[in-house]
């Protein structure tokens, strides 16, 4: 039977309910069930299985893509030794979470500190391996993790991938993830943008939006980056729009500070936490789903070369039947895909 894009997902079928095979697909899906030290709530591991089931219930025909699917996407399957990994190392890093996180040259957890960023460590790896293998099939990665930490193997592969012409990230979070070696921990979901800057050089741009919950110390990093990050605050943007400005030109004036190949880092809390209100770390404010669409909309259209993208911090609540986080989350992985496919420059060749 010809495949029927109006009609229920099929049972068995892959991530939105599509038949597409990997060989057909022009975005690849990586899924990456790792949460080890996340500080505040935990579950993160579960946001790509949770996703997965919510995405058969998602319609395929989109208001500002439109026929998204016919781009071909694609999910790998989920690795369970990632999925165990991260039960270990999150079972670890817990004491030393609940007590605040350990101090430089703290002996008594030195044990722990080195197990869980070995974990991290081997995650970084595998997610580079993976992104790396996609984009030389001349296709385009995407993450589904997993705590904000999962993605940092995928930008250094993007990075590599483009040279010289260097990578710009979209980074829509609510928090500035700029902190160095977070509780002792060197890889934590709030250090990967810190690790980037650090580990990255081909990364030449970061741009910050929705955030609103940060330390002073990250606020000086930025600040003090000779404008290789710049950051758009929460709630600086709100009093904008108060004082008559739009958000879409809000939206362009961070765009526009963008090289030309652009990768997109979206952590679900840089939305209002009504919208994921069992995410890690959930602050009051940020976009609405419309604004957060309109801004990949606009990215999309700028020309720019969408070279991959993730969407973590995706948390099931664990409540029989509460899907809710998952619902949004599958709606917003599936407007990545469009803005991604959507630009005949994000094509890799």
């Amino acid at each position: 039977m010809p495949f029927d894009p109006d009609a229920a997902a099929k049972p068995g079928t892959g991530i939105f309910g599509l038949p597409t095979t990997r060989e057909e697909a022009r975005i690849i899906l990586i899924p990456v069930p790792f949460d080890a030290t996340t500080s505040y709530g935990g579950g993160a591991s579960g946001g790509p299985e949770a996703v997965l089931a919510a995405s058969a219930q998602v319609d395929l025909f989109d208001i500002q893509f439109g026929r998204v699917y016919e781009a071909g996407l694609f999910m790998e399957a989920i690795d369970e030794s990632v999925a165990s990994l991260s039960r270990k190392a999150r079972a670890a890093a817990k004491p030393v979470i609940e007590i605040g996180g350990a101090e430089p040259g703290d002996a008594e957890h030195a044990s722990v500190l080195t197990e869980v960023n070995r974990a991290c460590d081997t995650v970084t790896a595998f997610v580079h391996e993976r992104t790396d293998a996609v984009l030389r099939e001349g296709k385009i990665p995407a993450i589904v993790g997993g705590d904000h930490s999962t993605p940092f193997g995928a930008i250094r592969a993007c990075a590599e991938h483009v040279g010289k012409e260097g990578l710009g990230i979209l980074q829509i979070d609510a928090h500035m993830d700029l902190r160095d070696a977070f509780e002792g921990f060197d890889s934590s979901h709030a250090s990967i943008m810190f690790n980037v800057i650090k580990h990255i050089p081909g990364v030449k741009k970061l741009v910050q939006v929705g955030i609103r919950d940060f330390g002073e110390g990250e606020r000086n990093i930025s600040r003090d980056s000779g404008g290789r990050v710049i950051t758009h605050y929460d709630f600086e943007w709100s009093r904008r729009m108060m004082q008559g400005e739009r958000f879409e030109s809000l939206c362009k004036e961070a765009i526009g500070a963008l090289p030309h190949n652009v990768y997109v880092s979206f952590d679900i809390d840089g939305l209002d936490p009504a919208l994921c209100p069992h995410t890690g770390t959930p602050v009051p404010g940020g976009f609405s789903f419309h604004q957060a669409s309109l801004l990949l909309e606009l990215l999309a259209r700028s020309g720019r070369r969408i070279v991959g993208f993730d969407l973590n911090e995706v948390s099931p609540s664990g409540s029989d039947g509460d899907e809710w986080d998952a619902n949004v989350g599958a709606r917003l992985l599936y407007k990545l895909c469009g803005a991604a496919a959507s630009n005949p420059n994000s094509a890799h060749k």
